[in-house]
Protein backbone atom coordinates (compact mmCIF):
# COMPACT_ATOMS: atom_id res chain seq x y z
CA UNK A 1 0.00 0.00 0.00
CA UNK A 2 1.49 3.34 -1.07
CA UNK A 3 1.60 6.11 1.50
CA UNK A 4 2.04 9.75 0.59
CA UNK A 5 3.61 11.96 3.25
CA UNK A 6 4.36 15.57 2.40
CA UNK A 7 4.76 19.08 3.73
CA UNK A 8 3.74 22.17 1.79
CA UNK A 9 4.82 25.80 2.17
CA UNK A 10 3.84 29.11 0.59
CA UNK A 11 6.86 31.03 -0.76
CA UNK A 12 7.06 34.64 -1.88
CA UNK A 13 10.46 34.42 -3.63
CA UNK A 14 10.25 31.36 -5.90
CA UNK A 15 13.44 32.19 -7.83
CA UNK A 16 15.43 32.31 -4.59
CA UNK A 17 13.84 29.05 -3.44
CA UNK A 18 14.89 27.38 -6.68
CA UNK A 19 18.47 28.51 -6.06
CA UNK A 20 18.33 27.03 -2.55
CA UNK A 21 17.09 23.68 -3.89
CA UNK A 22 19.82 23.58 -6.53
CA UNK A 23 22.46 24.59 -3.96
CA UNK A 24 21.72 21.33 -2.12
CA UNK A 25 22.68 19.44 -5.32
CA UNK A 26 19.13 18.29 -5.93
CA UNK A 27 18.69 16.38 -9.18
CA UNK A 28 16.23 17.88 -11.65
CA UNK A 29 13.71 15.17 -12.58
CA UNK A 30 11.34 17.26 -14.66
CA UNK A 31 11.56 20.84 -15.88
CA UNK A 32 8.64 23.24 -15.49
CA UNK A 33 5.56 21.57 -16.94
CA UNK A 34 1.88 22.52 -17.00
CA UNK A 35 -0.53 20.23 -15.20
CA UNK A 36 -4.25 19.93 -15.84
CA UNK A 37 -6.14 18.23 -13.03
CA UNK A 38 -9.75 17.06 -12.93
CA UNK A 39 -11.22 16.06 -9.59
CA UNK A 40 -14.18 13.68 -9.68
CA UNK A 41 -16.95 12.82 -7.25
CA UNK A 42 -20.39 11.28 -7.23
CA UNK A 43 -23.37 13.62 -7.73
CA UNK A 44 -24.02 13.61 -3.96
CA UNK A 45 -20.36 14.13 -3.04
CA UNK A 46 -19.67 10.74 -1.44
CA UNK A 47 -15.91 10.93 -1.95
CA UNK A 48 -15.62 14.41 -0.45
CA UNK A 49 -17.71 13.42 2.57
CA UNK A 50 -15.42 10.44 3.19
CA UNK A 51 -12.26 12.51 2.77
CA UNK A 52 -11.28 10.70 -0.43
CA UNK A 53 -9.95 12.13 -3.70
CA UNK A 54 -10.28 10.76 -7.24
CA UNK A 55 -8.13 12.77 -9.66
CA UNK A 56 -7.20 12.61 -13.33
CA UNK A 57 -3.98 14.48 -14.16
CA UNK A 58 -2.32 15.33 -17.45
CA UNK A 59 1.23 16.67 -17.70
CA UNK A 60 3.82 14.74 -19.71
CA UNK A 61 1.86 11.63 -18.73
CA UNK A 62 -1.74 10.86 -17.85
CA UNK A 63 -2.37 9.48 -14.37
CA UNK A 64 -5.43 8.44 -12.42
CA UNK A 65 -5.00 8.80 -8.66
CA UNK A 66 -6.99 7.80 -5.60
CA UNK A 67 -6.16 9.35 -2.22
CA UNK A 68 -7.62 7.99 1.01
CA UNK A 69 -8.51 9.65 4.27
CA UNK A 70 -5.81 11.77 5.86
CA UNK A 71 -3.35 10.50 8.43
CA UNK A 72 -1.67 13.54 9.87
CA UNK A 73 1.76 13.25 11.48
CA UNK A 74 2.91 16.52 13.08
CA UNK A 75 3.20 19.23 10.44
CA UNK A 76 2.73 16.91 7.48
CA UNK A 77 -0.11 15.58 5.39
CA UNK A 78 -0.13 11.80 5.12
CA UNK A 79 -2.61 9.62 3.30
CA UNK A 80 -2.92 6.40 1.33
CA UNK A 81 -2.31 6.92 -2.39
CA UNK A 82 -2.96 4.59 -5.32
CA UNK A 83 -1.94 5.78 -8.78
CA UNK A 84 -1.89 4.29 -12.26
CA UNK A 85 -0.68 5.64 -15.58
CA UNK A 86 -3.33 5.55 -18.31
CA UNK A 87 -2.99 5.99 -22.04
CA UNK A 88 -5.59 8.64 -22.85
CA UNK A 89 -6.92 11.60 -20.86
CA UNK A 90 -10.23 12.09 -22.68
CA UNK A 91 -11.09 8.40 -22.77
CA UNK A 92 -10.37 7.98 -19.05
CA UNK A 93 -12.58 10.97 -18.28
CA UNK A 94 -15.32 9.41 -20.40
CA UNK A 95 -14.93 6.10 -18.55
CA UNK A 96 -15.24 7.76 -15.14
CA UNK A 97 -18.30 9.70 -16.22
CA UNK A 98 -19.86 6.52 -17.59
CA UNK A 99 -19.41 5.01 -14.11
CA UNK A 100 -21.41 7.88 -12.60
CA UNK A 101 -18.61 10.22 -11.52
CA UNK A 102 -18.59 13.88 -12.54
CA UNK A 103 -15.97 16.60 -12.66
CA UNK A 104 -16.41 18.76 -9.56
CA UNK A 105 -13.21 20.81 -9.72
CA UNK A 106 -10.59 21.75 -12.32
CA UNK A 107 -7.22 23.15 -11.37
CA UNK A 108 -4.00 24.01 -13.16
CA UNK A 109 -0.44 24.52 -12.06
CA UNK A 110 3.12 24.56 -13.34
CA UNK A 111 5.44 22.15 -11.55
CA UNK A 112 9.20 21.63 -11.47
CA UNK A 113 10.36 18.39 -9.84
CA UNK A 114 13.62 17.56 -8.09
CA UNK A 115 15.06 14.59 -6.20
CA UNK A 116 16.96 15.32 -3.03
CA UNK A 117 18.26 12.07 -1.59
CA UNK A 118 15.19 9.97 -0.89
CA UNK A 119 12.86 12.95 -1.05
CA UNK A 120 10.95 14.55 -3.89
CA UNK A 121 10.92 18.35 -3.87
CA UNK A 122 8.52 20.17 -6.16
CA UNK A 123 8.13 23.86 -6.93
CA UNK A 124 4.54 24.71 -7.82
CA UNK A 125 3.16 27.81 -9.51
CA UNK A 126 -0.60 28.14 -9.10
CA UNK A 127 -2.92 30.93 -10.24
CA UNK A 128 -2.93 32.25 -6.64
CA UNK A 129 0.76 31.90 -5.71
CA UNK A 130 3.94 29.85 -5.42
CA UNK A 131 4.52 26.83 -3.20
CA UNK A 132 7.12 24.19 -2.41
CA UNK A 133 6.27 20.62 -1.41
CA UNK A 134 8.61 18.09 0.15
CA UNK A 135 7.49 14.47 -0.05
CA UNK A 136 9.01 11.23 1.17
CA UNK A 137 10.17 9.71 4.44
CA UNK A 138 8.46 11.43 7.33
CA UNK A 139 11.57 11.82 9.50
CA UNK A 140 13.50 13.53 6.67
CA UNK A 141 10.95 16.16 5.70
CA UNK A 142 11.37 18.68 8.52
CA UNK A 143 15.22 18.65 8.50
CA UNK A 144 15.17 19.21 4.74
CA UNK A 145 12.69 22.06 5.05
CA UNK A 146 14.98 23.70 7.59
CA UNK A 147 18.01 23.24 5.33
CA UNK A 148 16.06 25.14 2.69
CA UNK A 149 15.48 27.98 5.12
CA UNK A 150 11.75 27.31 5.43
CA UNK A 151 9.91 28.12 8.65
CA UNK A 152 8.45 24.82 9.83
CA UNK A 153 5.73 26.60 11.80
CA UNK A 154 4.32 27.89 8.48
CA UNK A 155 3.69 24.42 7.04
CA UNK A 156 0.31 24.26 5.27
CA UNK A 157 -1.97 21.34 6.02
CA UNK A 158 -4.67 22.37 3.55
CA UNK A 159 -4.83 21.11 -0.02
CA UNK A 160 -4.70 23.48 -2.97
CA UNK A 161 -8.44 22.90 -3.34
CA UNK A 162 -9.10 23.85 0.29
CA UNK A 163 -7.03 27.02 -0.07
CA UNK A 164 -9.00 27.93 -3.19
CA UNK A 165 -12.34 27.33 -1.48
CA UNK A 166 -11.28 29.55 1.42
CA UNK A 167 -10.37 32.53 -0.72
CA UNK A 168 -13.30 31.94 -3.08
CA UNK A 169 -15.71 32.05 -0.15
CA UNK A 170 -14.06 35.04 1.53
CA UNK A 171 -13.93 37.03 -1.71
CA UNK A 172 -17.44 35.94 -2.80
CA UNK A 173 -16.16 34.71 -6.15
CA UNK A 174 -18.42 33.07 -8.68
CA UNK A 175 -15.27 31.43 -10.12
CA UNK A 176 -15.65 27.66 -9.83
CA UNK A 177 -12.25 26.39 -10.97
CA UNK A 178 -8.62 27.21 -10.23
CA UNK A 179 -7.25 28.12 -13.66
CA UNK A 180 -4.83 30.75 -14.91
CA UNK A 181 -7.40 32.22 -17.28
CA UNK A 182 -10.03 32.33 -14.56
CA UNK A 183 -7.82 34.22 -12.11
CA UNK A 184 -5.76 36.30 -14.55
CA UNK A 185 -7.32 39.58 -13.42
CA UNK A 186 -7.37 38.70 -9.71
CA UNK A 187 -4.64 39.43 -7.17
CA UNK A 188 -4.48 36.97 -4.29
CA UNK A 189 -2.30 37.56 -1.24
CA UNK A 190 -1.00 35.14 1.38
CA UNK A 191 -3.46 36.71 3.83
CA UNK A 192 -6.33 35.97 1.43
CA UNK A 193 -5.29 32.31 1.45
CA UNK A 194 -4.91 32.25 5.22
CA UNK A 195 -1.21 31.34 5.06
CA UNK A 196 2.14 33.02 5.76
CA UNK A 197 5.28 32.95 3.60
CA UNK A 198 7.72 30.34 4.91
CA UNK A 199 10.73 31.91 3.23
CA UNK A 200 10.73 35.36 4.90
Amino acid sequence: MAQETEAKFYVQRPEEMLKRVEALNAKKVDARVRELNLRFDTPDGELHKAGHVLRLRQDRRVRLTYKGSERTPPGTLGRREVEVTVSDFATTQELLEALGYEVVFIYEKYRSTYELGELEVVLDELPYGHFIEIEGKEDQIQPTAERLGLKWEEVIRDSYHQLFERVRTNQHWSIRDLTFDGLKSVRVTAADLGVKPADE
